[in-house]
């Protein structure tokens, strides 16, 4: 009997939603444009924080870079012997990496020796990106410009295929021979030293003892590199929030239009079911299945809508406030990850207020007699 009252009720609720389908076709409008919008920030900077995470999950502890008047340079490789005689010091490394522009796609590669299972001198390996841009396969040859200007020949080995598109996506792994050779840096120098530590507690006094023995080095650890991601992404997500906020304006107008009262129609509505026999309770259930059915529509289409625009799209329209890196960079998919505890937060922050805001007003109207309601 329950059961059946309540469908009678969600029956009369959809049937007076469509009577006043234009107000309420705007105001589900509104309403999936702002839970659209900020769900696509959400998603995207959650999306992006989670790829950095990947990136580095297996970065070294410390990183040691060479500086001169505060810009990079090449470090000795012979000092890579003097820092790891540092107690707490498990491992020091040469590490060979850096940056080459094409100029015939205008984008920015990564160029690196790997430790493990490098390719052989004339073999590289090619991250996704690049081989989509370049109509690129394994076995094909593909060449790039030195830093004498002349053109190098590589046979791509294999296509890079890793659980984050952000760590491959424009990576080319290549031999340390073809590298230097590449580059034109130093047999006797490095891009910079990695660092393994025995004890993580240990990580800012080695740095420091780094820092007395060679003045002129900057060592980095990880959890540095960690807080600046989430700080540049967290900031940029609020700038986007801040400045689509005149979105979000219209969606507090359309919500305070709820709460400050009701249409004459409305009341007229609330005034007759309360004369042919309806209860205060029966009209608030009304209402609260109204607000509720709006609500729960515009969040679900926000939501389905932000995930096709964040991971099938690339998030097109916020990806170059939110990425912040060159729009040279080639483009890639990230990989689709949703934290639902982020989606309960927005929940509750969209779905409920707007719901409680259908029902107090309507509580105001139908405590009052049918004949001065609808006079």
């Amino acid at each position: 009997m329950v059961i059946e009252r309540h469908l009678h009720i969600l029956d009369f609720t959809l049937s007076s939603l469509l009577r006043r389908k234009g107000k309420n076709g705007a105001l589900l409008l509104v309403y999936t444009l702002i839970v659209f919008i900020l769900a696509s920030v959400l998603f995207f900077t959650h999306a992006l924080k989670r790829e950095a995470a990947l990136v580095l999950k297996d970065a070294p502890e410390i990183v040691v870079q060479h500086t001169l008047t505060g810009r990079y340079q090449p470090i000795p490789v012979a000092w890579g012997d003097r820092i790891g005689k540092i107690n707490g010091v498990i491992s020091v490394r040469p590490r060979l990496w850096g940056y080459h522009y094409d100029t015939l796609l205008m984008a920015n590669y990564t160029l690196m020796v790997p430790a493990e299972n490098p390719p052989g001198p004339g073999s590289i390996d090619l991250g996704s990106g690049i081989s989509r841009t370049h109509g690129a396969n394994s076995g094909d040859m593909i060449a790039f410009a030195g830093h004498d200007g002349v053109p190098r020949m590589f046979t791509i080995r294999k296509i890079l295929d890793s659980e984050s598109q952000l760590l491959t996506s424009d990576l080319i792994l290549l031999s340390e021979k073809d590298y230097r050779d590449f580059s034109g840096i130093a047999a006797d120098q490095a891009t910079d030293l990695t660092l393994r530590v025995r004890n993580p507690r240990e990580y800012a006094t080695i740095a420091e003892k780094i820092t007395r023995m060679y003045p002129d080095t900057r060592p980095i650890m990880r959890s540095e590199i960690l807080r600046t991601y989430d700080a540049v992404f967290g900031w940029r997500s609020g700038l986007m929030i801040v400045i689509l906020s005149a979105a979000a304006l219209a969606f507090i107008i359309f919500a305070w239009d709820k709460a400050t009262g009701l249409s004459a129609e409305e009341r007229k509505e609330i005034g007759i079911l309360k004369a042919i026999g309806w209860e205060t309770s029966d009209i608030l259930m009304m209402k609260f299945w109204e607000g509720t059915a709006i609500s729960l529509t515009a969040f679900l289409l926000g939501v389905i809508l932000a995930h096709v625009h964040v991971f099938s799209t690339s998030s097109a329209l916020f990806a170059p406030v939110l990425k912040g890196w060159s729009t040279l960079y080639p483009s890639f998919r990230l990989t689709p990850f949703i934290d639902f505890g982020q989606v309960a937060t927005l929940f509750f922050l969209t779905v409920v207020p707007y719901t409680i805001t259908t029902i107090v007003p309507s509580w105001r109207a139908a405590t009052i007699e049918p004949d001065a309601v609808m006079r």
